[in-house]
C-alpha cells in the first residue's frame, strides 16, 4: 500500500496487519517471538553481549548518586543494582546520607516481595500522608505495576513498621489517579467499571473512599466529560492552607482548575491554556498563548503572580515575574519557604533566578550554571521549620558527571544564606579525554535557526567519515538538555573504528533541539503542532544536512534514534527523508497515525497531532503517518524497530505493524524486537534497560560502519 491509497477519513485505508493489534494473542506473540529470534541472531554476531554488560555496569553501579526526597527527618530513595534488580525502597538520615558509607533502612525489597506474591512487581513511586500536629511521617501509598506499564496497584504502607498496613487501603491495578484526603480517606480516580474512564483510558471521576469502605461504595466527588483526558483531585496538605483542588484535564494543553468552597467547586477564572499553581497565599499563572488581562498583554511563557484571595474576590491585578525573550524560556519553578526558584533556559543552557516576594519580587541570578550545561534547582522541604529555604542543585553536562549540591537561600529580612555545596557526585563512567562539546545552529526550511549540541573529538576530521548518532524528540513541549550519561558514553562516544584509509574514527553524538519541544517555551512547541507538524521534521532534517555540509559525517555514516514521539520523528525520517540517513533506530513509537487515537492512551494526544477521524484533519495527519507513507521500490536505510508488549501508553502494535508492512513491501533491512515486559520505558529492571540500549547502539554502530554487510 502506498500513500496514493490514502482516502478521506470516512474511507478507511486497508490495513492488512490489523490482526497484530491483538496484543496478547497466541498467533501474534508467536510472530513477535519469531521476529525477536531473527534480530537476536543478527546482533549475536556483533559485540552485543559485551556492550550489554558494559552498560549494565553503569546502571548497576553502587557509586551512582542515590537521589532522595525528604519527608520529615528522613531521606527516601528507590534503588536498583545487580543484587536487587527490581529494587529497594529505603531511607536514611541526613548525617548518614552525607557520610561516605550511607547506612540505609530497608522499607521494601521488591525482589523478595514479588517472589512471595508470585508477581514481579515494578516500582511506581510513593505518596505520603502529611502527619498532623508535628507527628512523624508514617503512612504512604505505594504504587506497584505488575508488568512495568502505567497501570498500577496502590497499597497503604507504614514506614515505621516497615510493612503494608493490614486491612489498609488497597486499590487494584489500573491507570489510577489517587491522593490522600485525610488520615482515613482517599480521593480515588480509577476504573470503577463502565463509564468511569475517559476515551483516553484515564479516570473521568474522582470519588471519596473511606477507610474500611468497599471501592464500589466510594462517594462521587468530581467528574469530567468522557472525551476529556482525565479528572484529578488532590488535597493541599500545607498547614494553614489546607484545601481541595480539582483539575479537569481537557487535553495536554487545556485545563480547568477548581477550588472547593462551601461544598461547591469554584472554577478559577483563567483561560483554559493557562497553567495554574497554588502555593500558600500565592497564585502563579503561566499562559501558553498571549493573554490580555485588564488591558495588559502577557506573552506566552511568562509567569504571573497574585495573592489568591484577591484573585478569587475579582481583583485582576497581577505581577509579571518572568518575561520570555527570543533566547530565554521558563522551564519550571519551585517554592522554598520564603523564595521562588525559576529554572530557565537561555539558548538551551541553564540559568536560575531567585525571587523574593517580600521585597517586591526582587530577582537575582544564582551563580551556579556553567555554559552548555543543565542545572536544576528545587526546594528540599519548604515546610521544614529549619530547612525551609534549603534547595537542591542537580548539575550535569555531556562530559561532566552529575553533581548533587545543597544550599540555603537567605531568609526573611536578609537572613544568611549559603551557596550550594556538593553532597554527592556521580563517578565518571567513560573516557572523556579529547572530547569537546559544541553548540551549532542549523537553518530549517522556513529559515528558523535550530540549535543542536555536538559531542565529538577535539581533533575531529571534517571529511564526512565519522559515525554520527543524531537524537531528538520534538513534542509535548519537552526540552532536551545537556546531561551526563554513562550509557551514551559507553554505548557510543567511546566506540572506535578504523576506516579503509587507516583513519581512526570515534563516535559523534548529536542532540537536536527541534520545534515541538519546549527549549524556547510554548511558542517553540506550538510552532509544530498538528497541521504544522512537518516543521519538527524539517528541523531535524536540517540538522542532519548541516552535519553533512560541515563535514562531520555523511549519509552512510549518519544514524538517528528516537523513542515514543521521538519514534514518530525518526519514523518520518525513515519514510520522508531516507536519503539523509544510513540507519534508523525507532523505539516504542507512534507510527500508525490513522488509528493511534484508538490504541492505548492515543486519544489523549489529539491536541498534539490532530484527529484522524475528522476528514479535514486527516488531510494533514496522513502526511506524517509513517505507516501510510511506506512505498515500494524505495531504498530504506537499515532499520531497527523495538517496543514492549506491556507498554500501555503507546502500545506495541504500531511498531509490530510497521515492521510487518515494511517487510511485506520488500524492505530487506528491517529488524524488529519486542520486550515481553517493561512498559513504555521498554524495561522493568536494569538488565532489560541495558539490553534495550545495547541493542540500539550495537545495531546503529554496525550499520554505520559497514558491519551489517
Amino acid at each position: 500500500m502506498t500513500s496514493s491509497n490514502l482516502g478521506a477519513a470516512d474511507s478507511v485505508p486497508t490495513d492488512e496487519f490489523l490482526w497484530l493489534e491483538d496484543i496478547y494473542g497466541d498467533k501474534q506473540l508467536d510472530w513477535v517471538r519469531s521476529e525477536n529470534a531473527v534480530t537476536e541472531d543478527l546482533l549475536s554476531r556483533t559485540g552485543f553481549e559485551q556492550t550489554e554488560e558494559r552498560l549494565l555496569e553503569v546502571l548497576d553501579s553502587t557509586d551512582r548518586i542515590p537521589m532522595v526526597g525528604k519527608r520529615g527527618e528522613h531521606y527516601y530513595n528507590f534503588w536498583r543494582d545487580a543484587e536487587h534488580p527490581k529494587g529497594l525502597w529505603r531511607r536514611t538520615s541526613w548525617e548518614s546520607y552525607t557520610a561516605e558509607d550511607t547506612e540505609w533502612e530497608i522499607l521494601l525489597d521488591l525482589d523478595e516481595f514479588g517472589a512471595a506474591e508470585g508477581t514481579e512487581w515494578v516500582w511506581g513511586g510513593s505518596m505520603f500522608l502529611r502527619p498532623a500536629d508535628g507527628a512523624s511521617y508514617r503512612r504512604a501509598l505505594v504504587a506497584l505495576s505488575p508488568d512495568g506499564g502505567d497501570a498500577a496497584r496502590f497499597r497503604e504502607f507504614d514506614v515505621v513498621d516497615g510493612a503494608f498496613v493490614p486491612g489498609g487501603f488497597d486499590i487494584p491495578a489500573a491507570k489510577s489517579r489517587i491522593s490522600w484526603a485525610g488520615e482515613d480517606s482517599l480521593y480515588v480516580g480509577t476504573d470503577f467499571g463502565p463509564g468511569s474512564m475517559t476515551t483516553s483510558s484515564y479516570p473521568r471521576t474522582s470519588r471519596i473512599l473511606r477507610r474500611g469502605q468497599q471501592l464500589a461504595d466510594a462517594a462521587p466527588y468530581f467528574e469530567v466529560p468522557e472525551d476529556h483526558m482525565m479528572a484529578v483531585v488532590q488535597r493541599d496538605q500545607t498547614p494553614g492552607f489546607e484545601r481541595d483542588l480539582a483539575v479537569d484535564i481537557i487535553d495536554f494543553y487545556n485545563t480547568r482548575t477548581f477550588l472547593r468552597e462551601g461544598g461547591d467547586w469554584v472554577q478559577l477564572d483563567v483561560p483554559l491554556d493557562v497553567n495554574v499553581d497554588l502555593h500558600r497565599e500565592w497564585l502563579l499563572l503561566r499562559p501558553r498563548t498571549d493573554w490580555e488581562l485588564d488591558g495588559a498583554v502577557h506573552p506566552a511563557g511568562s509567569l504571573l503572580a497574585a495573592p489568591l484571595a484577591d484573585f478569587l474576590s475579582g481583583n485582576r491585578t497581577v505581577r509579571r515575574l518572568f518575561t520570555p525573550d527570543a533566547a530565554t524560556s521558563l522551564q519550571s519553578w519551585s517554592w522554598t519557604r520564603d523564595r521562588l526558584l525559576l529554572n530557565l533556559l537561555r539558548d538551551v543552557s541553564s540559568e536560575i533566578r531567585v525571587l523574593t516576594p517580600e521585597d517586591g519580587w526582587r530577582s537575582e541570578v544564582l551563580d551556579a550554571c556553567p555554559p552548555l550545561h543543565s542545572v536544576d534547582a528545587y526546594a528540599v522541604d519548604d515546610e521544614d521549620e529549619k530547612a525551609g529555604n534549603d534547595y537542591w542543585l542537580i548539575s550535569t553536562g555531556f562530559l561532566t558527571p552529575s553533581t548533587l549540591s545543597r544550599g540555603t537561600l537567605a531568609g526573611p529580612g536578609g537572613g544568611e544564606g549559603t551557596p550550594g555545596v556538593a553532597v554527592k557526585t556521580s563517578p565518571a563512567f567513560f573516557d572523556t579525554s579529547g572530547l569537546t562539546v559544541e553548540q551549532h545552529f542549523a537553518v530549517s526550511a522556513d529559515g528558523t535557526r535550530v540549535p543542536y549540541f555536538q559531542v565529538a573529538p577535539q581533533d575531529l576530521v571534517l571529511d564526512g567519515g565519522n559515525p554520527t548518532l543524531l537524537n531528538g524528540y520534538g513534542g509535548f513541549e519537552a526540552s532536551l538538555t545537556p546531561a551526563y550519561s554513562g550509557v551514551v558514553g559507553r554505548g557510543w562516544l567511546e566506540r572506535r573504528t578504523t576506516d579503509a584509509d587507516g583513519v581512526e574514527r570515534r563516535g559523534v553524538y548529536v542532540l537536536a533541539n527541534i520545534r515541538g519541544g519546549g527549549e524556547y517555551g510554548p511558542e517553540w512547541h506550538r510552532a509544530a503542532l498538528q497541521e504544522n507538524r512537518h516543521r519538527a521534521y524539517e528541523d531535524f532534517a536540517a540538522v542532519a544536512e548541516d552535519l553533512v555540509s560541515r563535514g562531520v559525517t555523511s549519509r552512510e555514516h549518519l544514524g538517528c534514534t528516537g523513542r515514543s514521539n521521538g519514534g514518530l520523528l525518526v519514523g518520518n525520517m525513515l519514510t520522508t527523508y531516507p536519503h539523509l540517513f544510513g540507519a534508523v533506530s525507532c523505539g516504542v513509537p507512534l507510527l500508525d497515525m490513522r488509528r493511534y487515537t484508538k490504541l492505548s492512551a492515543g486519544y489523549s494526544w489529539i491536541a498534539e497531532y490532530g484527529d484522524p477521524d475528522d476528514p479535514q484533519q486527516w488531510e494533514f495527519v496522513q502526511t506524517f503517518s509513517p505507516y501510510h507513507l511506506i512505498k515500494e521500490d524505495v531504498s530504506y536505510p537499515p532499520t531497527l524497530i523495538w517496543t514492549a508488549t506491556s507498554d500501555d501508553r503507546v502500545g506495541p502494535v504500531q511498531a509490530r505493524k510497521m515492521a510487518a508492512r515494511m517487510k511485506a513491501m520488500g524492505a530487506d533491512k528491517v529488524w524488529f524486537h519486542e520486550a515481553l515486559e517493561g512498559g513504555h520505558a521498554g524495561a522493568a529492571d536494569n538488565r532489560q534497560s541495558a539490553r534495550m540500549h545495547a541493542m540500539s547502539y550495537e545495531f546503529l554502530w554496525e550499520a554505520l560502519t559497514g558491519g551489517l554487510g
